[in-house]
């Protein structure tokens, strides 16, 4: 063999800790500590850790992820299981969860659940296949308790080894409802979320309890439901087409989420409505693009990404056994005013041909 070849064949070998080892002059056991920074590297002095991951940088050292699963019996792997992957609400979840996971050298697998209580089942058994040692549910209100530790972000339903993330949903329906009575509305219009969503049902119940404290009247003829499981703003299109053609006067539309309030304000501006002068329309969620909407939306704001950030905190602590784990953590939401919610009209929507 020409010593070139040869040469080109031991620096396309990957670089192996014992090499980082001998570069240092330390033992691999010590390399070991500080590159997986286990208990052990807290006695190790600061200038010997800098040497040791100079070195890795140096040499290129690439940790043998499969070494380590096999010596240590873990896969550092969890499952999401998710409505919808690229959707406005499970999008920031997911990239809050990856925010977290990344920096603690986790990975995740992802599976979509679409509400069908087969695909869960399913996919459930696929990534428990896959090795992954707990679940991230998202907009799922588990029906039983999964095998592996489970944290359900927006879920309702109480199960042992299940911590359920949710909004005050109590908070969101007041701060909404008192921005909307403070501009002088009475006739609000109202969209209730598909029942499948996990959440749907909870807010329902706040936006009721707090309509009454603050001496709002639900008009059922100012009621609509979604019975779409769409993810574009054609979720709530039709059915302010379907609340308009009933004729019955309102001045304010609180919306179930922020793509059902973007095709809302399409459906009133083709009925020669304006927002926010004839209408004020309210969404929920602050998703991405609600700030840059024409106009800018009024919404209220729950931390989707933050959730995830926590949801992997806390699923994270669960596996690796770091504390106790609790049944539920809140999470506050906040009004966000834009352009889209206005003072009341002195004369209301079905007045106007």
């Amino acid at each position: 063999m020409k010593p070139g070849k040869e040469s080109r064949q031991r620096a396309e070998r990957p670089i192996t800790l014992k090499a980082v080892a001998q570069h240092v002059k330390l033992s691999p056991g010590t390399v070991s500590a500080v590159v997986n920074d286990s208990p052990a590297a807290k006695h190790i002095p600061a200038h010997t850790k800098d040497r040791v991951l100079a070195a890795v940088r140096e040499l290129n050292y690439q940790p043998n992820f499969f070494a380590r699963t096999l010596r240590k019996k873990r896969t550092y792997t969890i499952g999401i299981i998710a409505h919808e992957i690229g959707d406005a609400y499970s999008s920031p979840v997911i990239a809050g969860v990856e925010n977290f996971l990344r920096a603690q050298n986790y990975f995740f697998l992802t599976g979509i659940h679409r509400h069908d209580p087969q695909l869960l089942e399913s996919y459930t058994s696929i990534l428990l296949q896959r090795g992954v040692e707990g679940f991230i549910t998202i907009d799922l209100n588990l029906p039983h308790r999964l095998a592996l530790p489970t944290v359900a972000l927006a879920g309702h339903r109480h199960h042992p080894g299940v911590t359920n993330i949710v909004l005050d949903h109590r908070k969101a329906a007041w701060i909404a409802l008192r921005h909307l009575s403070d501009l002088g509305h009475r006739r609000i219009a109202f969209m209730r979320g598909h029942p499948s969503s996990s959440d749907s049902v909870h807010r329902w119940e706040s936006i009721r309890e707090v309509a009454q404290e603050f001496s709002i009247v639900i008009d059922p003829q100012l009621t609509v439901q979604i019975e779409s499981q769409e993810s574009s703003p054609e979720l709530g299109y039709p059915y302010i087409k379907k609340l308009l053609a009933r004729n019955q006067p309102f001045t304010a539309l609180f919306a179930y989420n922020d793509i059902s309030a973007i095709g809302a304000i399409r459906a009133l501006r083709e009925a020669g409505l304006q927002v926010p002068r004839d209408v004020s329309v309210v969404g929920f969620d602050d998703i991405e693009g609600a700030a840059f909407h024409n106009p800018s939306l009024t919404t209220v704001r729950q931390p989707l990404r933050q959730m995830g950030e926590v949801a992997a905190r806390t699923l994270l602590a669960r596996i690796e056994d770091t504390e106790e784990y609790p049944d539920e953590i809140a999470i506050q939401p906040e009004l966000v005013v834009r352009e889209s919610s206005a003072q009341a009209p002195t004369s209301s929507s079905s007045e106007r041909q």
